[in-house]
């Protein structure tokens, strides 16, 4: 498939400018679960809570984004299932499901089929629609995180909030404004080819 056709076909996410194969589907899938799991090495501790600062969340919303929301799931799922099998690829290093943290990877899995599901309806192709749609897929994963941190950390309501979900708040719109630059930028870019 041309890239002229890729752009102008309804539905199209960035992935599928490359040629179509069930070779690039395993190779972005398998590619987007790396990529998760080498950001979730970049991380910071946050005093206070059990939950780092970390590049995952912003790689498991580029990844289902980019690859859309099938590939997107698999490749989260992927990870996560990786690593609970015993990859070291969660934050700082672990790995299993025993984490208080663990809850965040498994709205990291449902928040790529969400922003890949709106990126097939052109969510990545503005910045305004972009952000909204980082903002969603950060939503899905504190709707997730949070609630399993509460249970797993036998924490309140609000001590959960302010240890899983308020420190992070500047680093997500932070990571919501590179979105927005970056993935509208790769689309007029491929639209000048």
């Amino acid at each position: 498939m041309s890239t002229a056709t890729a752009t102008a076909r309804p539905g199209a996410v960035l992935a599928d400018l490359l040629p179509a194969s069930r070779v690039r589907d395993v190779a972005l899938v398998v590619g987007g679960a790396v990529l998760t799991g080498l950001a979730a090495q970049l991380s910071v501790p946050v005093p206070g809570s059990p939950v780092p600062v970390t590049g995952q969340t912003f790689a498991a919303l580029l990844v289902g984004t980019t690859l859309g929301a099938r590939r997107g799931f698999l490749s989260l799922a992927l990870y996560a299932v990786a690593g609970v099998a015993g990859v070291p690829w969660f934050a700082q290093g672990t790995s299993g499901a025993g984490m208080v943290s663990f809850g965040y990877v498994l709205g990291m899995v449902l928040a790529s089929a969400l922003v890949g599901a709106l990126a097939r309806r052109g969510a990545d192709r503005s910045a305004l629609r972009t952000a909204g749609t980082m903002i969603l897929g950060e939503a899905v994963v504190y709707a997730v995180g949070v609630p399993y941190l509460a249970l797993a950390a036998h924490l309140s309501a609000s001590q959960a909030v302010a240890a899983g979900l308020t420190p992070f708040l500047i680093g997500d719109a932070l990571k919501a404004a590179l979105a927005m630059g970056v993935l509208p930028t790769a689309w007029k870019l491929v639209d000048k080819r």
